[in-house]
């Protein structure tokens, strides 16, 4: 019972700090030390020395000895290798999706997702489009199947999505990027799997490129 409880406490303090860095309420380079990071969530030490254990061997964080912690910086030579891995592995795994023909009941949550992206382009409310933008990934994740798949690249997910958050102020609004999740839900509902695959291909590609060109000219990963 104890274990149960001291697990639970140590999984909220997870996501809870996980959150707080995709968001970037704790930016990259952002340092404290620990006992203030405990503060910071409301929770004791011991539950949040595991969370950021955790948090560091997915490559978001730095233990420093006796200098607490740093959220690492948004280099563009870890996106680059993210986002090679996402364009290989993402558009064949939602192909397969496609090709078992999905309900419309099973796409009504990837409905929302895109719905709401194209109500938050239309209110130019970014912080609510990135959020609509990458649950309409981890819905697709969900669905393809493939649990090692899953869990593999879900963690890919929370690097990319705080790149994501640093530098969608420093484009233009993502019209195109809104119109591609759009396109390739419709691909989904018509069980085109080629197309699903072409189109996310030239989608993460196009992402990719985007960010890496931002990265590079404001030298983000020097944070």
């Amino acid at each position: 019972m104890a274990e149960a409880a001291k697990s639970t406490r140590v999984e909220a303090a997870y996501e809870r700090l996980k959150d707080e860095i995709r968001t970037n309420r704790m930016p990259p380079g952002f340092q404290a030390p620990e006992p203030e990071i405990a503060l910071r969530l409301g929770m004791s030490r011991t539950p949040v020395r595991e969370a950021l254990i955790r948090l560091e061997a997915e490559g978001l964080v730095e233990l420093i000895p006796r200098r607490g912690v740093r959220v690492l910086p948004i280099r563009a030579e870890d996106m680059r290798e993210i986002y090679q891995i996402l364009t290989s592995l993402e558009p064949d795994a939602a192909a397969r999706y496609a090709e078992t023909h999905p309900s419309d009941q099973e796409l009504a949550p990837l409905e929302r997702a895109t719905a709401d992206m194209e109500a938050a382009l239309e209110s130019e409310d970014l912080d609510t489009w990135a959020e609509a933008d990458d649950r309409f990934h981890q819905i697709l994740l969900d669905l393809q199947g493939n649990r090692r798949l899953k869990e593999f690249v879900r963690a890919l997910y929370d690097q990319a999505h705080r790149a994501r958050v640093v530098t969608m102020r420093m484009r233009g609004p993502p019209h195109r990027s809104t119109q591609e999740h759009r396109d390739i839900l419709n691909y989904l509902r018509a069980g085109d799997g080629d197309s699903v695959r072409r189109l996310f291909k030239q989608h993460r590609t196009r992402s990719a490129e985007e960010l890496l060109a931002i990265l590079e000219k404001y030298k983000l990963g020097q944070l």
